[in-house]
């Protein structure tokens, strides 16, 4: 009885070489796309494979190389359009170099943080690119993460263990808290976040310093601290207008943030870019079309998920180089909600 192709548990890369009449070594080269295979030997193969119905086993293939083709994420909110953004960007340059995105999300749990990594570690990735959850004990991943596997940390510092990228909160905040005063503002809140995370730190240094070179006492009052979401801000709004005099404008934490508090401005019978100037930071797509668009500190998530990716894919070609922090660059992007002045008047 003739064996068929359709009648075999599984097609091989034998059967492959012998169909072709070539080495299982060069039909091999064609599997993982070498440059050294003639384009019609190439053909040939590619054609073969496909009659045959061969089923490329990648996970066989890593252990022989004792490599993996997966990098792990793990984003601390996946339910702010940011990391949405962040995570496209990473996806699209791992799948570029070949590699698949293993996605998992902490909700801003360090326990589910633990949780989530170990249990990626079980697909043994090549690396992972995380962005913590807010009180991360770096000791604790030490433990968990050994010395096996390289990763590199996103805005949140945990010591110099691992690779870093930030954005440049504190200038970022600073560009945000300069351009309010330049429109005449004096009494400017810093809205949203959790000192419990060095970004949030970071964008606060950034706008007292600005106050400060400005000659203006920052007022305890006017730093509100919320979870860093739309639907918390909006429920903080009050906590601005306790007492009086009340803050004209504020530099919020993030983008989600801005947007929450433009939302409890609206319940209260106000309006940013009307009686109240309103900046965000991190610049996600809905920004350029909220009501009223939202000025904020762009620093382009997209391409910041692409180039943590890309650290990520450095450190696995050179594992012994040390540790490095990269900072991304930030810009103000001026739109209508931050262009009024402490009167009311639009600038």
């Amino acid at each position: 009885m003739t064996t068929t192709p359709a009648s075999r548990a599984r097609v091989t890369l034998a059967d492959i070489a012998q169909a072709c009449d070539l080495s299982r070594a060069t039909v091999s080269l064609v599997l993982r796309g070498s440059p050294l295979v003639h384009a019609d030997t190439r053909a040939k193969v590619e054609a073969e494979l496909k009659r045959q119905g061969y089923v490329y086993h990648r996970g066989a293939a890593n252990l022989r190389r004792k490599v993996s083709s997966a990098v792990a994420l793990v984003i601390n909110d996946l339910s702010n359009p940011f990391f949405a953004e962040f995570a496209a960007g990473v996806d699209e340059a791992l799948a570029d170099a070949g590699y698949v995105t293993l996605l998992g999300s902490t909700g801003e749990s360090v326990e589910r943080q633990q949780a989530v990594i170990a249990s990626l570690l079980e697909h043994d990735p090549a690396g992972i690119i995380l962005s913590p959850a807010e009180g991360t004990d770096p000791s604790r991943l030490r433990s968990l993460l050994g010395t096996r596997t390289p990763m590199l940390v996103f805005n949140r510092e945990l010591g110099s263990d691992w690779d870093y990228l930030a954005l440049d909160n504190v200038r970022g905040a600073r560009l945000a808290t300069e351009h309010l005063l330049a429109q005449g503002h004096r009494r400017i809140a810093f809205f949203g976040g959790h000192l419990d995370s060095s970004s949030c730190r970071q964008r606060r240094d950034g706008y007292r310093a600005a106050l400060a070179d400005a000659g203006i006492a920052v007022q305890a009052q006017w730093q509100i601290e919320c979870a860093p979401t739309r639907l918390e801000a909006a429920r903080q709004t009050g906590a601005l207008f306790v007492r009086d005099p009340a803050p004209t404008a504020a530099v919020c934490y993030n983008d989600a943030v801005a947007l929450g508090l433009m939302a409890g401005l609206a319940s209260r019978g106000r309006r940013a870019g009307h009686d109240f100037a309103v900046t965000g930071f991190d610049d996600i797509p809905e920004a350029a079309v909220s009501a009223p668009p939202l000025t904020t500190i762009a620093v382009d998530p997209r391409a910041r998920g692409r180039q943590a990716a890309e650290l990520i894919l450095q450190r696995l070609h050179d594992p012994a180089a040390p540790a490095a922090a990269t900072i991304a660059p930030a810009h103000l992007q001026l739109r209508a909600s931050s262009q009024v002045t402490p009167n009311g008047d639009t600038a």
